[in-house]
């Protein structure tokens, strides 16, 4: 499988700088692999395509203002960015910095103090000296991390809409942008037709935008990211299919996750790291539909969709999308994709 085969040309004009006004206002492509055909809506009418008995999953992570500025003793300015807490008190960062960083380095954040203790290249392993929380660090002194096709610095606005209106546990780097399109309301009325609603957590690192650099997509090393799906989810889900109604995912995280969680063959519940690669001729055991925003060119996200829906049918949606004038990546439209047969 060549890198080339997931590629399309989009203009700079079609990705979404700032959210739509209200959430459910963006659009929403129903992409039906079935029959390949596609039909316009807004993200409103999302009601209309889910049945009584049917579940949605969600990814309840929550962004961290993940970006700090350091500055050394020396007087040296350091930028450094998450890409994922490792316990309590360590995290594995980017460090960006005129002259290079190395261990035992401090790095001096407001009144805090962080220590560099290993480098594992391209990142760093920082921590917090006093048994501080990393989290709260980041959480006090951070700014929101928009992606770096957002072209603009971040704004007031971003902290509420770059984040999910169920986001609960902190510790993503980057939103699960298919689930910034909910709000309350409309929860509320998906609920209210029967349709059953779980989550999962599933911590988005910075390696979510880290391109695919080989050709040869079978070449190309994974991202690590920490998930659980609970007993609990796997019960609903298990249920759910018995009865033979539809388990929908909130975005290719939730798809990453559940699918991790069943490589055995089974769902089960599971917590820990997965480094998964959904790619063509993947055996999918547990998504039945996929909500999802559009991807990046030649990007692992990309090649999901692609599995799950066939590339060829997937660029036939994403070329109908960028002829209709929809919206691009995480502040963009969204579509609904039927898993092929």
């Amino acid at each position: 499988m060549n890198l080339s085969e997931f590629d399309y040309q989009l203009s700079k004009s079609q990705i979404a700088q700032h959210p739509k006004p209200e959430r459910i206002d963006s659009r929403l492509l129903l992409a039906k692999a079935r029959s390949s055909q596609f039909y316009d809506m807004k993200f409103y009418e999302l009601s209309s395509l889910l049945c009584p008995g049917d579940l949605l999953v969600l990814n309840n992570t929550r962004v961290l203002p993940a970006r700090l500025f350091a500055t050394k003793p020396t007087g040296g300015k350091v930028e450094i960015m998450l890409e994922r807490i490792l316990n309590s008190s360590e995290a594995l960062v980017q460090l960006r910095a005129n002259r290079p960083i190395r261990p035992h380095q401090k790095l001096l954040v407001d009144e805090n103090v962080l220590i560099v203790k290993r480098n594992q290249q391209p990142f760093f392993a920082v921590q917090t000296i006093h048994g501080q929380s990393i989290t709260t660090l980041f959480e006090q002194s951070g700014s929101m991390p928009l992606p770096h096709y957002v072209d603009r610095s971040t704004e007031e606005q971003d902290n509420e809409r770059y984040q999910t209106v169920y986001a609960r546990y902190p510790g993503a780097v980057a939103a699960p942008t298919a689930g910034l399109h909910f709000d309350q309301r409309l929860l509320d009325e998906i609920t209210n037709m029967g349709v059953g609603l779980t989550s999962i957590t599933l911590h988005i690192g910075a390696g979510t935008f880290k391109p695919i650099h080989c050709e040869n997509i079978l070449n190309h090393q994974m991202h690590k990211e920490w998930l659980e799906v609970s007993e609990e989810t796997c019960k609903m889900i298990t249920d759910t299919r018995q009865s033979g109604s539809k388990v929908i995912a909130v975005g290719t995280t939730v798809v990453r996750a559940l699918e991790s969680a069943a490589l055995s063959g089974e769902l089960k519940a599971y917590t820990g790291d997965t480094e998964l690669f959904i790619k063509p001729g993947f055996q999918f055991r547990v998504v039945d539909s996929l909500i999802t925003n559009f991807h990046l060119p030649r990007s692992t996200l990309l090649v999901l969709v692609s599995a799950f829906a066939g590339r060829d049918f997937v660029l036939s949606a994403y070329h109908h999308a960028i002829n209709q004038g929809y919206r691009f990546y995480s502040y963009g439209d969204a579509m609904f994709l039927e898993r092929q047969p």
